[in-house]
């Protein structure tokens, strides 16, 4: 007798339907698995086996074979466990439930219990869009699955829970997300607690309002790192797409909160500088996300620039242009989506007071050159502001005036992403750092002074055509703040200066 289950897989980020079919015949005893599984797989057989027994439940000895269809795609991971279970109680007429409009996912205990697995949410999302009415999942997943509409969840903690429920004994209460709930978190960051670096504060604004990258250079103690960690507090809120998006990957991950449903905060990912090319940009065996997957739509974080590894650093190129990763395996390629304002912070030398007004640098010529070709050319024409961050003022530092607040910075940033976000509508761009070059000419219009200025800065400084593009994309941005249609003059000015610290650093 064959009977069929529904479940679902992961590929990447993206989910695919799987029919799990159970065929008991008469024979010599056996288990078999088919269908392409992965060693997690195959251990299915001896979880479901313990869990039936120990349930109470007749397990047949007979010859069992599982077929998981589609057969050419690799199956990985523990979330058979629970369809498995399902279609051979069916098979051996143990129940006798319509299953037709079921899916099941989850992984199961020894004794009975069902587990969480990573990645419900996108399986969640690939159910309802193949017209599942129900999905059964594990109970800590429950309220990320219910995220999804159009789909009745239930979120199950036995095998015995969810027997009762298929034979209308006990029903298991389906779980509604609560799209209402205010998940504002309490911020115990906030741009006031920063004291002077108003240059920093400003380009760190501008680098909020049009999603730039940031490079920091500065001395020790100067404010790097605390400028950098509350980037996020400025931020626009997320829009429900970007929630959806950012929680899928950390779903995948195995880095969702299971009372959370929704990753609602911009995340903030800094990865430590020993971190490798792989760790960053994400791979293995069965490729996961990596750290600039991880902080899509949000900041990534990267203190001690020169110190990360050259492999790291140059992996970066790509996904900063494309805003998205490939990973290509045997088993195939996978593509995450990795859109995140990096900011990126570094000492001048090796000792950290290179130019210093007071201190004096122990470094030679040839160590400093050395420490700063640790960053490439074309990685540095990718950041399109670079700020200088001098040591802080005693008078700043003292001072008992009030500095401006996040939520001040937020409101006029929010504003400027409000224009870009009517501008580029029906366009694959979301904000100016994205900006396509198709688009440039009618979304940048510089006045004729500003065009003469800009032209003038090409010249002279030897502008790469990234270069130009980067500073009228700030330009626009700083525009936007000042809710002006057209570039002017001391727009260009200012974009400008974000791009002289390369000349003055590493003379390019």
């Amino acid at each position: 007798m064959v009977v069929k289950c529904n479940s679902l897989g992961l590929f990447g980020i993206d989910s695919f339907c799987v029919e799990v079919e159970a065929d008991v015949s008469r024979g010599i005893p056996a288990f078999d698995i088919v269908g392409l599984p992965d060693a997690s797989v195959k251990e299915s057989k001896d979880r479901v086996r313990s869990a039936l027994k120990n349930c109470g439940f007749e397990f047949p000895t007979v010859r069992i074979i599982i077929n998981l269809a589609p057969a050419d795609i690799k199956k990985e991971g523990p979330v058979y466990d629970l369809p498995i279970l399902v279609s051979l109680l069916k098979a051996t007429s143990q129940i006798s439930a319509d299953t037709d409009e079921c899916a099941f996912i989850g992984e199961l205990s020894l004794s009975g219990e069902v587990r969480r697995v990573n990645g419900v949410l996108p399986m969640a999302i690939k159910a309802q869009q193949e017209g599942i009415k129900k999905l059964f999942v594990p109970f800590e997943n429950g309220y990320e699955a219910s995220v999804v509409k159009g789909i009745e969840i239930y979120p199950v903690k036995t095998v015995f829970e969810l027997v009762d429920h298929l034979k209308g004994r006990v029903c298991i209460e389906s779980v509604k997300y609560d799209y209402d709930k205010k998940r504002d978190v309490l911020q115990t960051l906030d741009f006031s607690q920063v004291k002077g670096q108003y240059e920093a504060k400003r380009a760190l604004e501008i680098a909020a309002a049009g999603g730039h990258n940031v490079l920091l250079i500065g001395p020790p103690g100067s404010g790097k790192s605390m400028l950098a960690k509350r980037m996020g507090t400025i931020l626009p809120p997320m829009t429900f797409d970007e929630m959806i998006e950012t929680t899928k990957i950390h779903s995948v991950a195995g880095l969702l909160d299971d009372k959370a449903g929704l990753v609602s905060n911009r995340p903030f990912r800094s990865p430590h500088h020993s971190i490798s090319a792989v760790g960053l940009s994400g791979g293995g065996t069965l490729p996961k996300p990596g750290e600039i997957s991880l902080c899509h739509n949000g900041v990534l974080f990267l203190d001690e620039l020169p110190e990360f590894s050259r492999n790291a650093l140059e992996a970066l190129r790509q996904p900063l242009e494309d805003s998205k990763v490939t990973i290509s395996r045997a088993m195939g390629r996978l593509t995450y989506p990795c859109s995140f304002t990096m900011i990126a912070a570094m000492n001048p030398c090796p000792c950290g007071f290179y130019n210093h007004p007071v201190r004096s640098c122990t470094c030679t010529e040839d160590s400093v050159r050395r420490y700063l070709s640790r960053v490439s050319g074309p990685l540095l024409d990718r950041i399109d502001i670079h700020v200088e961050v001098p040591a802080v003022d005693y008078d700043d530092l003292t001072t008992k005036s009030n500095e401006e607040s996040s939520e001040d910075i937020r409101k006029r940033v929010s504003a400027a992403r409000k224009i870009q976000t009517e501008r580029y509508k029906g366009t694959q761009v979301n904000c100016n750092a994205n900006l396509d070059a198709s688009l440039f000419s009618k979304v940048c219009v510089v006045d004729d002074k500003a065009n003469m200025l800009l032209k003038t800065a090409f010249e002279k400084l030897g502008l790469t055509a990234r270069a130009y593009d980067r500073i009228l994309k700030v330009a626009r941005t700083i525009a936007d703040l000042e809710n002006s249609e057209i570039i002017l003059s001391h727009h260009i000015t200012e974009a400008i200066q974000y791009r002289s610290l390369d000349r003055k650093y590493w003379g390019r």
